[in-house]
Parts: C-alpha cells; sequence; structure tokens
C-alpha cells in the first residue's frame, strides 16, 4: 500500500535530500511522486515510472526516471512513493447530494430540518474525499446548504471536495423537486418550485444571487417523488428555454432532471448542457445529444441499492414500483448512448444511496458498454469539460492542480479497484494515505 519514505537511488540520482513525512502536507509544501503506473486520461495510455512535482497546490513537471537530471526539484520536497500503485487524476461526479442521508427517505425527510442537512453535508463531504472524488456537482440541497458547505471546504474548515452547488432545485408546483408529502392544510412548498417563464427566470437569478455555481431544474417526474409519473414533461419548452436562457446570460451551465422520452428532448431543445438520468431517451434523443454535445448523466448503479435497501430506508412502495419499470431500461440506453458515442458524464446520484460508495459505478458502466478507461475519462477528462473546468483539473497535466489518487493495482485490468482509493491528495495536499 501506500508509503513515504526517502527513496535512496532517487534522491542521489537528483543529488537531494528529501523531508520524510507521514502527516497530511500543507498546501504550500513541495512534494513529489514517484508513480510505478500513471494513467493518461488525456491520451488514453497508461505510463510507467513517471515522476510527478508538486508545489503550491500544483503540478509543476511531469517526467520520467530516465530524464530526473532534466526535471527541476526543490531541495526541502517530500518524496512520496507509489512505485506501487497506479496513479491517476482525482475522480469526479456530476450528481450529488452531500446533505441527503440515503438512509432517510420518503416521509421520514419531513422530520430532516436544514441545519442538520447541512451537518449531515460535512459528514458526507469527507465520506467523498476520502472515497477518491475531489470534485462534484451537488444538484440540489435545501435552503442553499450546499452553497455553505463549498465555502466552508474553500475556507479550509472542513475537509470536501471542490464543490460546484446548484442551491436549489427548480421545478414545477406538485412536480418532482416540489415536497408533495403533506396535505394541502399545511400548504408546503419547496423553495425552487416556480410557474411560467419569468417565475423561472427569477429563480435563477435568486440561485446565482446566493451563489450557485450550476442550475439544476426538474423537467419530467421522478422515482422517489410522490404523485410524479417518471415519463410525463414538467415545463413547457417556453418555461424550460427561460431557465437555460437566464442560465447562460449570468455564466452558469444547467442540468436537468428527466426521464421521459419527450421531457430530454425538450430539455435538449431548450439547450440544457447535460441531462440528468436520461433513463428513456429516444434514439431521435440520442442523435440530438450527440449533435448539440450534450452530456448525459446516467446513474446506473444506483437502482441496485434502491430495490434493496430503498424500502428500509422509507422509499414509497410508489417509488419502489416506478424503480422496478426504469433501472434496466436505463442500463440499456445507456448502452445504447455509449454505442451512439454520446459524451457520457459520471454521475451517480450519491445521497440516494451511500456517500462514499461513489466508485461502484464504475464497473456498471463498463459492464453496459464502455472500457475501463472511457469509464475513468468519464469522471476525470469528461467530466471537467463538461463543468468547465478542463484547464484546471481533470487529467495529471503541468500547470493543472494537484488532486491525484493511487489504487493498489491497474483499473484498467480490473475498474472495480476504483471503489477502495488508497491515497488522495487534494490541491497537494494529502488528505489519505492508507
Amino acid at each position: 500500500m501506500f508509503k513515504v519514505h526517502l527513496l535512496k537511488t532517487f534522491g542521489a540520482a537528483l543529488g537531494l535530500s528529501f523531508a520524510v513525512s507521514t502527516a497530511v502536507m500543507a498546501a504550500d509544501e513541495a512534494s513529489v511522486i514517484y508513480a510505478g503506473t500513471l494513467l493518461d486520461v488525456e491520451n488514453g495510455t497508461v505510463q510507467t515510472d513517471r515522476v510527478i512535482v508538486i508545489e503550491d497546490g500544483r503540478i509543476t513537471a511531469i517526467g520520467s526516471r530516465a530524464t530526473l537530471d532534466d526535471i527541476d526539484v526543490p531541495s526541502d520536497a517530500t518524496l512520496i512513493d507509489l512505485s506501487d500503485m497506479t496513479v491517476l487524476p482525482g475522480l469526479s461526479d456530476s450528481h450529488v447530494h452531500l446533505t441527503s442521508d440515503a438512509s432517510i427517505h420518503g416521509y421520514k425527510r419531513l422530520q430532516v430540518s436544514t441545519p442538520r442537512a447541512a451537518i449531515t453535508g460535512v459528514v458526507n463531504a469527507e465520506k467523498t474525499l476520502m472515497a477518491g472524488f475531489t470534485t462534484v456537482r451537488n444538484l440540489g440541497a435545501p435552503g442553499f446548504a450546499d452553497i455553505d458547505l463549498m465555502n466552508a471546504i474553500d475556507a479550509g474548515d472542513i475537509p470536501g471536495p471542490h464543490m460546484i452547488p446548484a442551491g436549489r432545485s427548480i421545478g414545477i408546483t406538485g412536480g418532482h423537486c416540489d415536497n408533495n408529502l403533506l396535505p394541502y392544510e399545511y400548504q408546503k412548498k419547496s423553495g425552487g418550485v416556480a410557474d411560467g417563464p419569468w417565475a423561472v427566470r427569477a429563480k435563477v437569478r435568486e440561485n446565482n444571487k446566493y451563489g450557485a455555481k450550476v442550475i439544476k431544474f426538474c423537467g419530467t417526474g421522478g422515482v422517489l417523488s410522490k404523485g410524479t409519473k417518471i415519463g410525463a414533461q414538467q415545463f413547457s419548452f417556453e418555461e424550460m428555454k427561460a431557465i437555460v436562457d437566464e442560465a447562460h446570460l449570468l455564466g452558469l451551465k444547467v442540468a436537468v432532471h428527466a426521464h421521459g422520452a419527450e421531457g430530454v428532448e425538450t430539455a435538449i431543445r431548450a439547450g440544457v448542457d447535460s441531462v440528468e438520468h436520461a433513463s428513456l431517451i429516444s434514439d431521435e434523443g440520442l442523435r440530438m445529444a450527440k449533435r448539440k454535445g450534450t452530456y448525459l448523466s446516467m446513474d446506473i448503479y444506483v437502482s441496485d441499492y434502491i430495490l434493496s435497501e430503498g424500502e428500509a430506508a422509507g422509499i414509497l412502495e410508489e417509488s419502489l414500483a416506478k424503480e422496478r419499470t426504469v433501472g434496466k431500461a436505463q442500463r440499456e440506453r445507456f448502452q445504447a448512448a455509449a454505442k451512439a458515442g454520446v459524451n457520457l458524464a459520471f454521475g451517480s446520484d450519491a445521497g440516494v444511496y451511500p456517500h462514499g460508495q461513489n466508485g461502484r459505478q464504475f464497473s456498471y458502466m463498463v459492464e453496459w458498454g464502455l472500457t475501463p478507461m472511457q469509464a475513468i475519462q468519464a469522471s476525470t477528462i469528461g467530466n471537467a469539460k463538461l463543468f468547465d473546468v478542463a484547464s484546471d483539473r481533470g487529467s495529471i497535466t503541468v500547470g493543472k492542480r494537484a488532486d491525484i489518487i493511487a489504487v493498489d493495482s491497474n483499473p484498467i485490468d480490473d475498474v472495480s479497484v476504483l471503489e477502495d482509493v488508497g491515497f488522495v491528495m487534494k490541491d497537494g495536499v494529502v488528505y489519505k494515505q492508507d
């Protein structure tokens, strides 16, 4: 497993002595990683015996042991020996809910206050980072709790991944993204509910005001919402177009929750950047997505958890019945999307199932049509392009953030090893060394 020590032959070759520490490093400390195997996700290749130099949280040099004399290494750098491991960029997840507890669904959620959800987010942020996911897109949270969570992570108050929060999800009255669990007398409505083009524009502006970095809206019914039909479109084209146009004016990308074919196609015509779930996407929808470059974020693992553990967690029988009809169909449409060459994001919907288990999605992506390298690329450089941060992260490249993980063996041979990440570095700081 992971070890930090003085590698005498390496230091002698450079004429340097390295500081030796097993403690978590500060962001401004220099370090050198010796990678026995390195995945180059930009070119889809596997390299061996590589050296990665990190200063001030950024990658400053990459080379091979054969060219050590040409690498500028700080004399006080800490050596991190990952010679027995496979090194790759920090993973990312395009669809999580850090403030959600997977053991609390259905009517149980009525007990959860926004402050309690925020505390849950603190716990789940650390679990997610320790699982090797150094960047996540958080698609919906009560009371803008995910934005405060992002701010706390960025300030260094708590450990967690880089976050791209959506704030409140935007939805129609009585649809998915509304709260439909209580009777009329309570007049309960979720904070992101709006009807009509100008009303939804106002919700986009409100989310932007309070710090959202992406806009999420619900374009069809959903599995876990009471009283909604999976295939039923929510929002007219005019409303969807208003959401997308307003978000793009403000420099924000748009993710749409959509299962049904008609809702997916309408959202793609409206210009969304990604479709979440896309469970029943038609062949025409796939052609549209490929033509427009729209990403599909298809959470094809989560069905197993919903159907095996969901009832105990409080998921309604109505929702379990919907999942029984949509789970396999979604995987088959994922397979069709892979064959069609559509942009596929890595999105797990963690929060519906336990955080920290995000990596279970990889094996399902491979089983249903991707190669291991393609699945890894979806979670690294692919998601980075979707998030519009590819110049900053998503690959181990000079100038990018030092978001780096390592596993015991090569995931190209067995992608399931990404379910047990042994080393995690974010911004040059070591958070896990197993």
